[in-house]
């Protein structure tokens, strides 16, 4: 196919393009071979980056991860390679544009999956975005660790909350994560019970304010001092103890919490009191003595 005047003025603008060393150049991904990939750069030569040069992540798979048609940004380490094609390099990109997107990764609470490459002692390294993060044992979940060896090779949900550049210093969590999905499950549970329900339960602890309670269903709830009983009362011990099981009805799932009431139940069974009276043609009652006496004939 001849070609055309556009064609001949691209070609010479790229012909033109001066690219130096340190330079942070985009190109497309044209050829992906076990040991370097071949980015067009729309310039005068094309790159090449060898696989050393890609990521920093010990996992980093080329074939699997690269593939003609991306996009991909790299810095230049030299102009010619001997073959006539620029050597670049993603990791040195990486070590800028990196830091970069891990700062706006943080500012925006974003989670993120990575997989834990070493294990130590106080904690577990894993890497994102070709930088190596430190994930904190106390941090790696929501719940104690207690043998960290068998976190190695897992995928973890985690958040960015340290990125510090000049310390070259990244730190992870998957605790926040952990705490945050078990609680939209909760929601989710918590949404499907039903006002009114009638539950067993055990006194997990007491509070001056009410008592928790361990549902049946999973789930905990408060019983407020003022539903415990149909009584004042001035503390919740006065009535219950840790590890007694009770009967609650549920009063509220109001903001994801649940409220319980013993004393609800209570008035719902209890049976109305009894009145003996005694009606008058004037429309009036009396219970008194003086009322059943009076109109009686004594012989």
């Amino acid at each position: 196919m001849a070609e055309t005047m556009d064609d001949l003025k691209e070609e010479l603008e790229a012909s033109l393009k001066r690219i130096r060393v340190g330079d942070v150049v985009t190109g497309t991904v044209i050829d992906v071979t076990e040991n370097s990939v071949l980015v067009d750069l729309k310039a005068y030569a094309d790159g090449v980056i060898r696989k050393e040069d890609l990521s920093e992540d010990p996992d980093f798979n080329l074939e699997e991860e690269i593939h003609p048609g991306d996009e991909i940004t790299a810095t230049v380490m030299a102009t010619n390679d001997g073959e006539g094609n620029m050597v670049l390099s993603k990791k040195e990109a990486n070590a800028v544009l990196a830091w970069e997107k891990l700062k706006k990764l943080m500012e925006e609470r974003t989670v993120v999956t990575v997989k834990i490459n070493e294990v130590v002692k106080a904690g577990a390294v894993a890497y994102l975005e070709g930088i190596r993060g430190f994930i904190p044992v106390s941090r790696l979940s929501d719940e104690y660790v207690e043998d960290i060896g068998e976190w190695n090779g897992k995928q973890v949900e985690v958040t960015v909350i340290e990125a510090d550049e000049e310390d070259r210093r990244l730190i992870l969590s998957g605790r926040e994560v952990a705490r945050e999905k078990k609680q939209q499950e909760k929601n989710s549970r918590i949404a499907k019970c039903e006002v009114g329900a009638v539950m067993n339960g055990t006194v997990e602890t007491l509070k001056p304010y009410g008592a928790f309670i361990a549902l049946e269903n999973g789930l905990s709830g408060l019983l407020h001092i003022s539903q415990i009983s149909t009584q004042r009362i001035k503390h919740p011990g006065v009535v219950l103890k840790e590890g007694q099981e009770v009967r609650v009805k549920i009063i509220s799932t109001k903001d994801n919490k649940i409220s319980l009431s013993m004393k609800a139940l209570a008035e719902d069974t209890a049976e109305p009191a009894e009145e003996t009276f005694e009606y008058k043609e004037e429309g009036r009652a009396s219970t008194g003595l003086g009322a059943l006496l009076k109109g009686l004939k004594f012989d």
